[in-house]
């Protein structure tokens, strides 16, 4: 007896929603897996200067531009391929590619070899997080992504705070290489699991119909889709401003606790670190609770008012973990400032996702990742490296500590922009609360 197809595709509907659950739980652990990766080297850049001896300039293009490159400009075929293919494939496959990579960084013996090494983990890890945000966009409908989206952030603040708290123990008790290498290893035996346990969602499975007709439309038709949307082209330049910021102090940060405060590899690894990841996972995820709080009481457009309001409520307490001269003060000051600053990945990305027509999902979370990561993960940790070379002659051993308070005070101009992407959300319409209601009930 064959069986309808219209039976089929609920039946595969009824078990995309049901696993929910633990798809948003692995694709939250495959960004964990993948920030730690990234940022690992972050704790390691003074072991690594030392050994190879390297300058700062060469540690931020490690950091930086030399694996950004390849991991924002990889993004947007990676993303049509998931705007037409099999998402979940992707994200293991990639997952599998960037954990190799990674340990095979703790071989290198050179500048060129790490450099080549860090390369590929970035050309892995551009078939992560486009196909993550869309099957999470089609999993969760208006009302719920910003609090979905929110809890796969978790994965920035884990993935940084563990891979500091691991990289920075291990490297103490056995050196950056294996340090490296025990971080890579375990993303491999993940991706199997990526592979067997979540289902491919259904694009458009908890939008309306009408929003989940048609043909996935080029790249080109993608950028320019995109750029015609007032408020999506206002969140695009807020979040890579604020990545901008962010991936730049986060990379040199305990560079600069070991410079500046005297700190110990095993105090920011192992005090200061699993402070840092609780604070800023509770950020997350209450963050993107409120969010999707605010939108069901005022309308999307409040979300965006939201990020830009705590934004500003950090930005002096960020801007003093780089002028305060007592290292207890400092850090209570970043605390604070990461408890409000760290909540803008849930709404950001959701409020994008919304925005997106349904078939250029993955390519919008692509685009937005090319802004993201070319300018703020290419640009951040390499200009923090040029601007302490160029601030030593008058600055000696603090030129890293104004290097970073001068990326720092560029804070409002994100928050400027937070501020117009709401106002557009709000002339457009898209604030209705009406239209949230009908997207929820759709999708349920």
């Amino acid at each position: 007896m064959t069986i309808p197809v219209d039976t089929r595709q609920r039946e595969a509907d009824e078990r995309a929603l049901e696993r929910r659950g633990i798809t948003l739980f692995l694709l939250t652990l495959t960004y964990f897996f993948s920030y730690m990766d990234r940022q690992i080297l972050a704790i390691l850049l003074e072991l690594i200067k030392a050994d190879l001896r390297l300058s700062d300039m060469q540690l931020g293009l490690l950091s930086g531009l030399a694996f950004a490159i390849f991991y924002a400009g990889l993004g947007i075929p990676v993303a049509r391929l998931a705007d037409r293919g099999n998402r979940r494939n992707i994200v293991a496959i990639s997952l599998g590619l960037w954990s190799l990579m990674t340990a095979l960084c703790g071989l290198a013996q050179n500048f060129v070899q790490l450099l080549l090494a860090r390369i590929g983990v970035g050309i892995g890890e551009a078939g992560s997080s486009p196909p993550s945000h869309s099957m999470i966009a089609d999993l969760y409908p208006a009302e719920k992504r910003a609090g979905a989206m929110g809890i796969y952030a978790l994965g920035v603040v884990l993935g940084g705070g563990f891979g500091t708290m691991i990289g920075g123990a291990l490297a103490h008790l056995y050196g950056w290489r294996i340090a490296i290498i025990a971080v890579g290893i375990p993303g491999i035996f993940l991706a199997l699991l990526v592979r067997a346990l979540i289902v491919e969602p259904r694009r458009g499975l908890s939008d309306p119909p009408a929003q989940t007709e048609g043909k996935a439309p080029g790249i080109g038709a993608g950028f320019a889709s995109l750029w015609q949307s007032p408020a999506a082209r206002h969140l695009v330049l807020a979040v890579t401003l604020t990545s901008l910021i962010g991936y730049a102090l986060t990379a040199w940060a305990p560079s600069y606790y070991q410079r500046s405060f005297g700190l110990t590899l095993p105090q920011i690894a192992l005090i200061l670190a699993p402070i840092i990841a609780i604070i800023g996972g509770i950020s997350g995820v209450v963050g993107g609770k409120l969010a999707d709080r605010c939108a069901r009481r005022h309308g999307l457009h409040s979300q965006s008012w939201l990020v830009a309001l705590l934004k500003a409520i950090a930005f002096p307490f960020a801007l003093a973990l780089y002028i305060v001269p007592d290292v207890e003060l400092a850090l209570i000051c970043y605390g604070i400032a990461l408890l409000f600053q760290n909540s803008y990945l849930g709404p950001s990305f959701a409020l994008i996702q919304g925005l997106a027509p349904v078939q250029m999902r993955a390519l919008w979370a692509a685009i937005t990742l090319l802004s993201i990561n070319l300018i703020g993960l290419g640009f951040g940790p390499t200009l923090i490296g040029l601007l302490s070379d160029l601030y030593r002659p008058a600055l000696g051993a603090e030129s890293l500590r104004y290097a970073l308070l001068t990326m720092c005070a560029i804070t409002p101009w994100a928050i400027w922009h937070y501020w117009r992407a709401g106002v557009f959300l709000r002339a457009d319409g898209i604030s209705r609360p009406a239209d949230q209601h009908a997207v929820g009930a759709a999708a349920r």
